[in-house]
């Protein structure tokens, strides 16, 4: 059993849903020597997410973000953290409705995920810059 432990930057992306699994698998080659195991990724954010979802038609991913931004509204005259912008204290709920972590598994020296799912970076702010995850794979 080994465990391997990366720090990975994420390019900056605009406000939406977007597809990182293979920018983390460009980062982490060290996974193709693990047969079977665990594969934790975390956000080092508290205004951006992680989750697991539908990986071949964009329109999800758009429909994402309509939703939440009607569920988590800019603006709302109860928000009492507004020092950082309209858009900061409406992406802190969503990162905490969202998560800040997946756990995937790892086979063959790849993520065993579904055909149709891949791991969302939830970035809720409109200028949100470049993020950090962690990955932690356990496996052998």
């Amino acid at each position: 059993m080994s465990v391997l432990q990366k720090i990975l930057p994420l390019r900056p992306r605009p406000r939406g849903f977007h597809l990182i699994t293979d920018e983390i698998l460009e980062q982490l080659p060290e996974i193709r020597n693990v047969r079977a195991g665990l594969a934790h990724i975390h956000i080092l954010h508290t205004s951006a997410s992680l989750t697991l979802n539908e990986n071949a038609d964009p329109t999800v991913r758009m429909d994402f973000e309509s939703w939440f931004s009607r569920a988590v509204p800019e603006n709302a005259s109860y928000y009492r953290h507004t020092t950082e912008g309209a858009d900061d204290m409406p992406a802190h709920l969503k990162a905490s409705l969202l998560g800040s972590s997946v756990l995937v598994p790892v086979k063959d020296g790849r993520f065993l995920l579904g055909t149709w799912q891949g791991v969302y970076l939830g970035e809720h702010r409109e200028h949100g810059g470049a993020r950090r995850i962690v990955v932690t794979v356990i496996g052998g």
